[in-house]
Order: structure tokens, then C-alpha cells, then sequence
């Protein structure tokens, strides 16, 4: 590894169809008995599914700032399994899911090691700058499409 690589932000990537972003729970993650607090988690399954978009080549600031749209969380669902704890090693496992033509829903597990900490259901909508929902792009459509067959 160069220095060059030390000043880059970590990219998750996949494994055939499915998203590996790994991270660490820091002590500001925790509450006050070093448990990871249960909102964090969905910090932790946000910033894996923007990491996949980006991985996927979709540039959701570029979208936004040019009219395109914007992702917005539309329906969630999560189970807590067990809890995460503080200087643990995650691993958010992302797979597409159902690809609508203004929606996209990804299932997301938080894992450590082989042991299933969270298990959510995201569906994503992509709406208008004044909150309607829009159809995605096709070149996305595409890309999702691709990157489900390889899972499937």
C-alpha cells in the first residue's frame, strides 16, 4: 500500500452480487454500557448502501445537483439480533432486491464474523427536488440489473 492509498476514503466492493463495506464501532457509536445504540446501526447501513451506489458508478451529488433526483428511504424494516460493541469489526452485507421503476429495495445485514447482528429491508425511492417520485435512470436500472444477475 502507497501513501497515496493512506489519503483515500476505504471502498467497500462486491462478491458476486453482493456489497461488502466493512467498519469499525468506535466509542462515540456506544451507549453508555459500550453498546452500539440501536439508531446507529442505520448510520452504519447508509453509509454501506451510498458506498455501493458509488461502486456501482451512480454519482448521487452530480444527480442532485443537476435535477436528476434523489435517493430518499421510503420504507424501512430491521431486526436486532444481537448487539455490536464497541471496538467491534462489522461487516454490512448489501444485495439488491426488487428493482422498481422509481424504487429500488436492498436487503442489508450487519455482521460480525459469520454471526447475523441486524437484518434489515431498505426500499429506496428516487424522488423529484420537490418530493415526487421519479424514474430512475435507465444506465442505473442497467447497472442494477447487472450486478443482481451476478448474485443470483
Amino acid at each position: 500500500m502507497g501513501n497515496a492509498d493512506l489519503d483515500r476514503p476505504y471502498e467497500g466492493a462486491f462478491v458476486g452480487g453482493i456489497h461488502h463495506f466493512a467498519l469499525r464501532v468506535y466509542f462515540e457509536d456506544t451507549d453508555a454500557a459500550g453498546i452500539v445504540y440501536y439508531a446507529n446501526y442505520l448510520r452504519f447501513i447508509e453509509r454501506a448502501r451510498s458506498d455501493m451506489l458509488r461502486v456501482l458508478g451512480i454519482d448521487q451529488r452530480a444527480a442532485f445537483e443537476q435535477g436528476e433526483g434523489v435517493y430518499a428511504v421510503a420504507e424501512l424494516s430491521i431486526k436486532y439480533r444481537a448487539p455490536a460493541r464497541l471496538d467491534d469489526t462489522l461487516l454490512i452485507l448489501s444485495e439488491l432486491g426488487e428493482i422498481r421503476a422509481a424504487a429500488l429495495v436492498i436487503h442489508q445485514r450487519v455482521m460480525r464474523g459469520d454471526q447475523i447482528l441486524a437484518d434489515a429491508s431498505v426500499t429506496a425511492a428516487l424522488l423529484t427536488r420537490d418530493g415526487r417520485p421519479k424514474r430512475q435512470p435507465r444506465g442505473w436500472v442497467e447497472a442494477y440489473q447487472r450486478m443482481k444477475a451476478k448474485g443470483d
